[in-house]
């Protein structure tokens, strides 16, 4: 039977090709992994013990980890399962954002990853009149531990009570609210149904050549995003081993460990890997170094299908054999696929990375649209570089006027949370509006080219679009971020916060001594070579989209700090008000 509800894909991967290690977290250095069958059992215990506890459907319940594991997925299945409603929240955001959050969503029960968690919840617990306890995943004295439920729910056994709520679940029913990070204002909750999400699951797998039972993946993108969660669900119906990794920080390692053909990715991160295997190439000689820069300039070149010809492949086939192999080696040695999203990919990367043997597909869409609208698939001449791929089945997508990217599917959510009158501006009768801009080519492929919110005109009327501009310029090794700014002014400028280790390497070589971000943007050397850097890529615009100016910012950019959304995205108007002077002053 075709799953129509969430909780439905873990029971139809136990009935039709079950796994030993359906999830696998590391615990003390540890690797530990739960069956399917397992797994089911142990969700129905939760299950039991939110009954018990008298969870009722359509009950609220909120979720916040910092790291994605085990535990997340078993206690999600559990309570969509009594028809509870899941309420994921970003572990970054500040103990005032929790408290909107929980307030607003009338969270009755909170479940937390960690002391960092449980601190920030308990500063604001005695704010949230709805909320009746908490629980965690790690072991902190004073709270609860998750484990107390599966002790409830396997001494009091009651299968017939929880199939009798499963029953009572209509696809139709919300499922999940999703407080969207949101890079200005105050967050939204998005009420998405189990029929939004599967639907948008049954969609996806569609473009993701994933063998049943006989693949591993890698998950490490915040689980609490609509991204990622799905990609779980998708693995859940797909048969594929889920392993999590332990952080960000460990990523590399925990590939090299768990050796997956899969795993998703943001554009900022496969920028970091790309510029650092890149950076490799300075540190050989001679023949080496000639050698390894021939075959990533091939791959940078790389056209699917053998549009480039077959001399061009014979010589990518060299290049991989000695080359480009030792990239994927250093990605664990198996991946095969990596869907991309949250934020535009550079075209450069889908080429070296699939080059390299690693299919790099880019896909596209919102947290509104559960999330997927569109996706490259490298079978059936289904994958072009430099657009997010043809529309998924089911989902209509039309360009407005204005050139904004209109949806129409089962995909779209139900509606913003207690916000009707926000849930109204952004529907034309059953279109959501994306706030995106693109088109659609010929051969059916979509193609964003901006924000249509963070698009502006100059003070001479010419339309800038800034993503645009700033997808180009961190082509540079030296940029780690760039904002393109300028509205309503005579001309764009940009706040640039370089790439810290390779500025102060760079400046070594140059032979002159820095060991701070803030000493190293004064240095008059590394200013020239950022404007040479600037000079380069502005060839690719129009006079009146070039930067004239720019400033290096003597901080770092982090989620911490608030610049950047938990997917690495710009938060404009923060950077824009921390860095206000230093704008004004490139207009004086």
């Amino acid at each position: 039977m075709t799953p129509s509800r969430l909780f439905d894909f873990i029971t139809y991967q136990k009935d039709n090709a079950p796994l030993e290690k359906s999830f696998t977290t590391k615990y003390d250095g540890k690797w530990e992994s739960i069956s399917s069958e397992m797994f089911c059992e142990q969700a129905e215990s939760i299950s039991n013990a939110l009954i018990e506890l008298g969870i009722e459907p359509q009950d609220k319940i909120a979720m916040i980890s910092s790291n994605n594991r085990t535990e997340w997925s078993l206690i999600d299945v559990g309570l969509l399962a009594v028809g509870a409603v899941n309420v994921p929240i970003y572990p970054t955001i500040s103990s005032k954002d929790y408290e909107y959050i929980l307030n607003h969503s009338e969270s009755q029960y909170c479940f937390v990853s960690d002391q960092e968690v449980y601190d920030k919840v308990m500063a604001i617990e005695k704010n949230v009149k709805s909320l009746k306890k908490i629980y965690s995943f790690d072991k902190i004295k004073g709270c609860a531990h998750w484990s107390e439920l599966l002790e409830v729910g396997k001494n009091k056994p009651n299968h017939k009570t929880v199939q009798k709520r499963k029953d009572a679940v209509k696809s139709e029913d919300l499922a999940t609210i999703i407080y969207t990070s949101g890079t200005t204002g105050v967050p939204k909750g998005v009420m998405l149904s189990h029929h939004n999400v599967v639907s948008n699951v049954l969609s996806s797998s569609k473009r993701l050549p994933l063998t049943i039972g006989d693949a591993s993946a890698l998950s490490f993108l915040p689980v609490c995003h609509i991204f990622e969660r799905v990609i779980l669900y998708i693995y859940m119906y797909n048969s594929v081993s889920v392993y999590f990794a332990e952080s960000l920080e460990t990523i590399a390692d925990n590939l090299r460990e768990v050796k997956p053909e899969v795993m998703t990715a943001v554009p900022r991160l496969l920028e970091k890997v790309y510029d650092k295997i890149y950076g490799k190439g300075e540190e050989l000689g001679g023949i080496k170094q000639k050698l390894f820069y021939w075959a990533v300039d091939l791959g940078l070149q790389y056209e699917p299908y053998g549009q480039n010809g077959a001399w061009y492949e014979f010589k990518l086939k060299i290049a991989r054999k000695l080359i480009l192999s030792k990239w994927k080696e250093a990605l664990g040695g198996n991946l095969e696929l990596i869907a991309s999203g949250s934020a535009a990919l550079q075209p450069r990367l889908a080429r070296v990375f699939t080059a390299a043997g690693m299919t790099l597909v880019e896909g596209y869409g919102l947290t509104e649209t559960s999330p997927v609208i569109s996706v490259n698939d490298m079978r059936e001449s289904h994958f072009r570089i430099g657009t997010v791929g043809k529309v998924i089945d089911g989902v209509t997508v039309k360009i407005a006027e204005d050139g904004e990217i209109l949806c129409k599917g089962p995909n779209v959510m139900m509606g913003y949370y207690k916000e009707e009158e926000k849930t109204k501006e952004v529907m034309s009768g059953d279109y959501f509006h994306t706030g995106d801009i693109g088109e659609i080519d010929a051969g059916g492929f979509l193609k964003i080219t901006d924000r249509k919110k963070e698009m502006f005109k100059t003070s001479g009327g010419k339309y800038i679009a800034p993503q645009v501009i700033e997808n180009q310029m961190k082509q540079s090794l030296f940029i780690e971020q760039i904002m393109v700014v300028g509205a309503g002014r005579k001309m764009p400028t940009a706040l640039i916060q370089p790439n810290v280790d390779y500025v102060l390497n760079w400046l070594k070589e140059e032979g002159v001594s820095c060991t701070s971000l803030a000493a190293a943007v004064k240095e008059a050397k590394l200013i020239d070579a950022f404007q040479n850097e600037i000079d380069t890529h502005n060839k690719h615009f129009g006079s009146w989209e070039q930067i004239k100016k720019f400033q290096l910012t003597p901080g770092e950019w982090t989620i911490d700090d608030g610049h950047l959304t938990p997917t690495m995205k710009l938060k404009r108007k923060v950077i824009k008000d921390k860095y206000d002077d230093i704008i004004e002053s490139m207009y004086a």
